[in-house]
């Protein structure tokens, strides 16, 4: 496999915060005009704007065929009824890469309700009227409808790759083909993808066959030798075990060591699963955070008004990719991948200074994280050598595994060295980080979670239990209250020795497989007699493709045992679940609460 040397930051010739369109991959034919450009190579279509940033997916691709020396256009958010967007560019020389972007597009549409949302921060100006629904498929018939026998249309992002098999949707309530069937693709890219993309464009710059490319999906008449069947599309519309089935094994390979091929039947033909490809090393890790983002919306977007997501992203730093947690209603675990993959501190401190050639910075970080923020900077030895477990996990409702040696010791010290970067008022954690890993840390998780409460907490710290009742937690695996107990006790100490009163807020959820009326009465007690507070906000489950919670919610079976389950289905009770926990109670607040 050919992998990327290290390389030093490209600068651009522009001063920061003072980019021209010549900065960012063109999206229109007088930016390709000005670049002596007749065609690109690539074309990429997404369902958000362009907002060149490394937190955003089609950013990092297009960066990354450009650092390769291939010529990129970007097509944000094209306007589905007519040609005036999607012909703007003209057609690509060797592919289309079209995402839905960086949300489930049906997630990002659609609240757990299933009503309309009104509001989208990938969207500039906030309006939600430029996301379709279902945009891989969208998109794929856009590109189709204006041109005839086109080039390839290789799909990505998370609503590929979460969507990649036969998958219960949600809005629907059924199961759907794999989407690279009904969005009538060629190619789809599964996973982060990096390598994966850098792969596929050269064999199809040079014409070679990319059908044992690691990380890709596509369609063939015959089942692959050697590969695993998965059940039949058909077969899983019949027997909701055998979805289960499908689901384990699929959930199974997905480690880029131990993964096998898989193969299912649609129809009369069968998607191929090649087995993923090799994760980041920390050295390419440093070079596509390193690459020349401009952190900024594209001009020809700009105009349209602020994108919310901005704000969030633009002074935030990135330190991994994966998580290990594997909470069953989270999908992390199956598009990122469960080994953590670290950016080098030298990297990311380099990051942090460069901040300061931005006018509108402030000094202020807004995030040092990832997925989950606190497993930056270890991980398990025998999961690196020998890939993730079959069935037994890092982390589960009541234990950690004994070979995960959890080590908060690398993540202070960054954190100290990133708050003596010049320029650096402040420097915030604003990711999600597992309260259950600071206490088993016996060596660590005190002095991190003093360091939290010193610096990086704005006057409030999130933590997500989700839930109370233990039978629920364990189908949600996720760690039990008395873990949760424990944290709130040694926050609260701290905050009390550092003479500060900064608050815990939770992040619950309502209507999870399991859960019933009066597991959130349970809830309920527990935050007002535990806890001490009224949560304010909860929020009611979403199946999500790519997660066991959503082949809970399907089958109403737990897929461990196979026994019925109870989930509650009808929308006003649902809605009922969540009104229990934030109903308003009135009582004294504890210190911290």
């Amino acid at each position: 496999m050919s992998r990327r040397k290290p390389q030093n930051k490209p600068q651009t010739s522009q001063e920061f915060a003072k980019f021209t369109e010549n900065d960012f991959l063109p999206t229109t034919r007088e930016e390709m005009q000005r670049r002596g450009w007749e065609q690109c190579d690539v074309i990429l279509v997404s369902g958000d704007t362009y907002i060149d940033s490394p937190y955003i997916g089609v950013a990092v691709v297009g960066r990354i065929l450009e650092q390769m020396g291939y010529r990129v256009g970007i097509i944000a958010q094209p306007d589905v009824e007519s040609d005036a967007d999607i012909t703007r560019l003209g057609e690509p020389r060797l592919y289309w890469g079209v995402s839905g972007g960086s949300v489930d597009s049906m997630v990002s549409n659609y609240t757990a309700t299933k009503k309309f949302r009104n509001s989208d921060d990938y969207t500039p100006g906030g309006k939600n009227d430029r996301r379709p629904d279902r945009a891989l498929s969208v998109y794929c018939n856009l590109i189709r409808r204006y041109f005839k026998n086109t080039v390839p249309l290789v799909l990505g992002g998370i609503e590929a790759s979460l969507r990649r098999v036969t998958h219960y949707d949600y809005w629907t309530n059924k199961l759907r083909k794999p989407v690279i069937f009904d969005a009538k693709g060629d190619i789809l890219v599964y996973g982060m993808g990096e390598i994966t993309v850098e792969e596929l464009t050269r064999a199809l710059d040079e014409g070679r066959d990319y059908r044992d490319i690691r990380g890709i999906c596509y369609i063939a008449k015959e089942p692959r030798d050697g590969y695993i069947e998965l059940p039949s599309h058909d077969t899983c519309l019949k027997e909701k075990e055998k979805y289960i089935d499908l689901f384990d094994r699929f959930y199974d390979n997905n480690d880029p060591i131990s993964a096998k091929g898989l193969c299912q039947q649609v129809d009369t033909r069968y998607l191929i699963q090649n087995p993923p490809n090799d994760y980041l090393n920390e050295t390419e890790m440093d070079a596509n955070a390193s690459l020349p983002y401009t952190r900024e919306v594209h001009p020809y977007y700009a105009k349209d008004g602020k994108v919310k997501a901005l704000e969030t992203i633009k002074f935030s730093i990135m330190t991994h990719h994966g998580c290990w947690g594997e909470c069953n209603f989270c999908a992390i675990g199956v598009h990122q991948g469960r080994t953590i993959r670290t950016r080098s501190e030298n990297n990311i401190l380099a990051e942090a200074e460069e901040f300061n050639k931005y006018r509108d910075y402030k000094g202020i970080i807004a995030d040092v994280g990832g997925p989950t923020a606190n497993m930056y900077g270890y991980e398990c030895d025998k999961k690196l050598k020998h890939g993730t477990c079959d069935h037994q996990r890092c982390v589960d409702a009541t234990r950690l595994c004994k070979s995960m040696h959890v080590d908060h010791s690398r993540n202070i010290g960054l954190l100290r060295k990133i708050r003596e970067v010049p320029g650096v008022r402040k420097v915030f954690v604003a990711s999600g980080v597992r309260y259950d890993l600071i206490i088993a840390d016996k060596q660590h998780g005190y002095s991190y979670l003093r360091e939290m409460v010193r610096h990086h907490i704005s006057g409030q710290m999130k933590v997500a239990p989700e839930h109370t009742e233990d039978h629920v937690l364990d189908l949600m695996g996720k760690p039990g209250k008395q873990t949760l107990i424990d944290f709130k006790k040694l926050y609260d100490r701290l905050n009390r020795e550092e003479g500060k009163n900064q608050f815990l807020t939770y992040y619950l959820i309502a209507a999870h497989p399991g859960c019933t009326e009066r597991d959130m009465h349970s809830l309920k007690n527990f935050t007002t007699h535990e806890l001490g507070m009224n949560p304010e906000q909860a929020q009611v489950f979403t199946p999500t493709p790519g997660t066991y919670s959503a082949v809970m919610y399907y089958t109403e079976m737990d897929p461990r045992t196979r026994k019925k389950i109870f989930v509650e289905k009808d929308t006003m009770r649902k809605e009922k679940q969540k009104s229990i926990v934030i109903k308003k109670e009135n009582f004294k607040s504890g210190f911290g609460s």
